[in-house]
Formats: C-alpha cells, sequence, structure tokens
C-alpha cells in the first residue's frame, strides 16, 4: 500500500531535465507580458495626460507596441545566439578533449559524481558506463550543464519574448483606447493594476516566492510609472497648449 502510494505522490512530480527548460521559459513569458504592460502602459497614458485626442494616444501606443516588441525580440535573439555559440564551442572542446585525452576526461567525470556523493568505485563506475554509452553527453551534462541534442534556439526566443511583450501591452492600450475620455485613465489604470497583479502572482508561482510581496512590488511600480508620465503628459500638455 505505501509503495503504491509513494508512487503515485511522483507519478505527477516534474524531472528537472524535462521542466528547468519549461520553468525558463514560462518566467521569460510572465517578464516578457509584464514589460509590454507597464513599457506601453506609461506611454498612453502620459500622452492622455496631454490630449484627449484618441487618434494620438493610440498611435503612441501602437508605437511603443512594435517597437518595444521588436527591441525584446532582437535582444533575445542576440541574447540567445551568444549563449548558443559560447554553448558549442564548449561542446566542440570537450570533442576534442574527449578524443586526445579519453583516460583524463573518463576520470574527470568520475571526479564530478565522487564530488556530489558518490563512492570513489560506484563513481569510476558510473563514469565507465555512460563514457561506453555516450561520452559527450554525459560530460556535457555533468560537467557543462549543456544537453548538446537541445540547445536553446535563438529565433525561438525572439519570437516567444515578441508575443509575450504584445500580448502584455495589448492590455493598456485597449483600456485606453475603448471607455469614453473622462473615464480613459482609470480604467486604463485598473486594468493595468489587474495585469500587474497577475504578473506578479505568476512570477511568484514559477519562483516559488512570497506571492504578496511579488504583487505588491509589480503593482506599485506599474502605478508609479502611469503617475509619473501621466504627470508629465499633463505638464506638456498646458504648456503647449
Amino acid at each position: 500500500m505505501s509503495n503504491r502510494s509513494e508512487t503515485e505522490s511522483h507519478s505527477g512530480e516534474h524531472h528537472h531535465e524535462d521542466f528547468s527548460g519549461k520553468l525558463n521559459w514560462l518566467r521569460a513569458s510572465v517578464l516578457g507580458a509584464n514589460d509590454g504592460i507597464v513599457s506601453v502602459a506609461g506611454i498612453v497614458v502620459g500622452v492622455a495626460g496631454a490630449t484627449a485626442d484618441r487618434t494620438a494616444i493610440m498611435i503612441a501606443g501602437i508605437a511603443g507596441l512594435v517597437s518595444g516588441a521588436l527591441s525584446m525580440a532582437g535582444g533575445e535573439y542576440v541574447s540567445v545566439s551568444t549563449q548558443r555559440d559560447t554553448e558549442r564551442a564548449m561542446l566542440r572542446l570537450e570533442k576534442y578533449e574527449l578524443r586526445t585525452m579519453p583516460e583524463a576526461e573518463e576520470r574527470e567525470l568520475a571526479e564530478i559524481y565522487e564530488a556530489k556523493g558518490l563512492s570513489p568505485d560506484l563513481a569510476a563506475r558510473v563514469a565507465k558506463e555512460l563514457s561506453e554509452q555516450d561520452a559527450l553527453q554525459a560530460h556535457a551534462e555533468a560537467e557543462l550543464h549543456i544537453d548538446p541534442d537541445h540547445l536553446t534556439s535563438p529565433w525561438q526566443a525572439a519570437f516567444a519574448s515578441m508575443a509575450a511583450f504584445t500580448i502584455g501591452a495589448l492590455l493598456p492600450l485597449l483600456a485606453i483606447a475603448l471607455p469614453p475620455v473622462s473615464l480613459r485613465v482609470w480604467a486604463c489604470g485598473g486594468g493595468v493594476i489587474a495585469g500587474l497583479a497577475l504578473t506578479g502572482w505568476a512570477s511568484a508561482k514559477l519562483g516559488n516566492a512570497r506571492k504578496l510581496r511579488a504583487v505588491a512590488r509589480n503593482v506599485g511600480v506599474g502605478a508609479l510609472t502611469m503617475l509619473v508620465t501621466y504627470l508629465v503628459g499633463l505638464l506638456f500638455g498646458v504648456t503647449v497648449g
């Protein structure tokens, strides 16, 4: 009975190798959506403080959405491309070392497992068996913490970042465009606060952190951004008028 319950309790758990990559993607998506909300909210609220012209507000918001999404995508592409190039260089070096000094590399692998708590004899046997099966895979995972068969795609990262930013940016853009003029800023503020509360909760959930603190921090930063940009818009609107 106990064995069955233990099996059932572990059946829904995610292994690190399968879940860590997905967790990173989810966290990046949440942060991208959060950036989209705050960035475009600051733009449209600031413009709304300067003018009641819906067209001007929408043009500014759409420009912010497009430029922000492209900037996020470009930055993610460059960052992940650099990481991928570095990983490929490390794998090439590892291949060379495995080809020219296989015994030393096997001892190095055994030392890694010994440092993790295995006995010297068991660590040596594990290193030998893994090396005989796929030496590069074994060294890449244990020594470099890289899966050579699943390197991160720069294009995938770029599109994911762009999509997350766009989804987040649409919230303040629609929230300020649809309501009447008298409710425009308040509706946008309420929608943005709700969106930031959601992304703050999601980021805390993914990071196993305190949710209330994350939500308060997220909402506080977003509210301050909207307040400052709205006051700037009012100042320039009055001055220009």
